[in-house]
């Protein structure tokens, strides 16, 4: 969304400060203009990369607009932001999910082809921090990840403000690229000053997509879960839960407690770790898939007269039957 100043770096970055830095050629766009990232799955949840503009419908609270812009094309350059729970909750899996995340890097930063893409990386317990800022190189965030220690709170929410108002930005954000942020954690909070509502406001503001690779194993359940899932839903994204399945051929896997934990698949052995090792690798595709895969559409709102200081968004794909359509919630087209 291009409508209204957003905050970034602590001061207002307006929509007609993004279309002239942006300077791309042959690509125009208006101050009053609402981007919609929006990612399309079928049943079975493959991504969907073959629709055209005629397929879809886009309404503002609930008045159908006319579509200014469309792009299908994989692999649009984009900043993703890798927000890394050190809290003490995370200690059993910590490795695997460090390991997991250098991976991510890894694969949303590729060190060969055209840098169209950028990353950071906020780390948060007790209290967050950008440790790595803004950078198309993944060597520099892999090699902070492997020598961070868990330990201490999660500050998450402090987390999301940092990333969506103190790093260093890229030429053309939010247009080209866009922006994406990436929480990898259970989604609990217990040190932020920040709240979630607040946070999830900035975001929306920021024109941020949030994704999540949850930490919280299969059986067991996060205070935070629903906080983790209202982030990504609102914004436009989705969770994925790379432990849900370890334990989905074990009967009775609760009932053989043990010091690690109420595992049947011993924590060490090389069954637990090879269904670790495939979780993982299905999180990091999935994640990728949804960054890499995403349509955008945009639109000039016909009308907003009313001065709602939030307008809500609806996308449609009316004509094929069974699909899954994923995008933000709404936008706030003023300041607060």
């Amino acid at each position: 969304m291009l409508v209204g100043p957003a905050l970034l770096n602590g001061a207002p970055f307006s929509s007609l400060e993004a279309a002239q830095a942006t300077k791309t050629p042959n690509l125009s766009i208006s101050v009053n203009e609402v981007i919609v990232p929006i990612t399309v799955t079928d049943e079975k949840g493959k991504f969907v990369s073959d629709l055209k503009q005629s397929d879809f419908r886009i309404y503002d609270e609930n008045k159908e607009q006319k579509i200014s812009y469309f792009n299908a094309e994989r692999e649009q350059p984009v900043v993703v932001g890798f927000l890394l729970d050190m809290s003490n909750l995370n200690r059993l899996h910590w490795k695997t999910f460090a390991e997991a995340t250098e991976e991510l890097v890894l694969a949303l930063l590729p060190q060969e082809g055209p840098k169209k893409f950028s990353g950071y990386l906020v780390t948060y317990s007790t209290t967050a921090e950008v440790s790595v800022d803004t950078t198309s190189s993944p060597d520099k965030i892999q090699e902070k990840i492997r020598k961070i220690k868990p330990g201490g709170g999660a500050a998450l929410y402090d987390a999301l403000y940092l990333a969506c108002t103190n790093r260093k930005l890229v030429r053309g954000e939010p247009i080209e690229p866009r922006r994406i942020i990436v929480i990898i954690g259970d989604g609990h909070d217990s040190a932020s000053k920040k709240g979630l509502d607040e946070v999830l406001e900035v975001a929306q503001r920021n024109l941020v997509t949030i994704f999540g690779m949850s930490t919280v194993a299969f059986g067991f359940k996060a205070d935070g879960e629903k906080n983790l899932q209202r982030l990504a839903e609102e914004t436009g994204g989705r969770v994925v839960f790379p432990l849900e399945g370890l334990y989905k051929d074990v009967s009775g896997y609760l009932s053989t407690p043990s010091d690690e934990g109420n595992y049947a698949l011993k924590v060490g052995t090389g069954g637990y770790g090879a269904e670790l090792a495939k979780g993982m690798f299905n999180a990091v595709a999935a994640i990728q898939g949804e960054v890499t895969t995403q349509y955008i559409i945009r639109y000039v709102p016909e009308s907003t007269d009313d001065r709602k200081s939030f307008r809500k968004i609806r996308v449609e794909v009316p004509n094929i039957p069974g699909l899954k359509v994923r995008f933000r919630s709404g936008y706030y087209p003023a300041n607060p």
